[in-house]
């Protein structure tokens, strides 16, 4: 799931426009199925604060489409093209298993190295299609570098503690495309 770490919510996922003609959106979603959209309660809107409620929701190739309380027609539909659709933190609790983390608690966690040395912050969780890569921005450098999120690039996560221990790679990449 992408995160917002500054405003407190997670994006849940986002319209991509309208679908048909009765006011339904198609939603590109960040959750792990179609149907985790509505698992959380109301969504805020971003920009704008608004809040949404699910009347119906179904599963497409792409993500879901949704029809959402108050959107009628299509125009109204095509006017939130590009809103993202959050909860608050505390909406989706703790995470099932011990070795599983949202995206949103790994932003902002201290990298170290394993003998305690700070590299750098924790700037985002991404998922190119190979399994998610923690963007790492060093205050050394300033540059952002690519880590595969593993147990043996990534051995200690310690949310409490506001940390991470990672082992850059021979091979990492910078936001550059330059060896680390």
């Amino acid at each position: 799931m992408a995160g917002q770490p500054d405003t407190g919510l997670v994006c849940l996922g986002a319209i991509a426009g309208a679908h048909g003609v009765r006011g339904e959106v198609r939603v590109k979603v960040f959750t792990e199925t179609p149907e985790g959209l509505a698992a959380y309660g109301p969504l805020t809107g971003s920009p704008g604060g608004r809040i949404f409620r699910i009347r119906s929701l179904r599963s497409v190739k792409d993500g879901a489409v949704v029809r959402l309380d108050g959107v009628e027609d299509r125009d109204a539909a095509e006017a939130l093209k590009g809103t993202q659709l959050c909860v608050p933190r505390e909406a989706l609790g703790e995470p099932d298993e011990d070795d599983s983390y949202y995206h949103v608690d790994l932003i902002g966690l201290r990298a170290e190295d394993e003998s305690g040395a700070v590299l750098g912050t924790v700037k985002a969780v991404h998922d190119f299609g190979a399994g998610d890569m923690l963007d790492i921005r060093l205050d050394e450098t300033g540059k952002s570098v690519l880590v595969p999120f593993r147990r043996e690039t990534a051995p200690v996560v310690d949310i409490k503690g506001g940390r991470i221990v990672v082992v850059l790679l021979d091979d990492a990449e910078d936001e550059e495309g330059e060896s680390a």
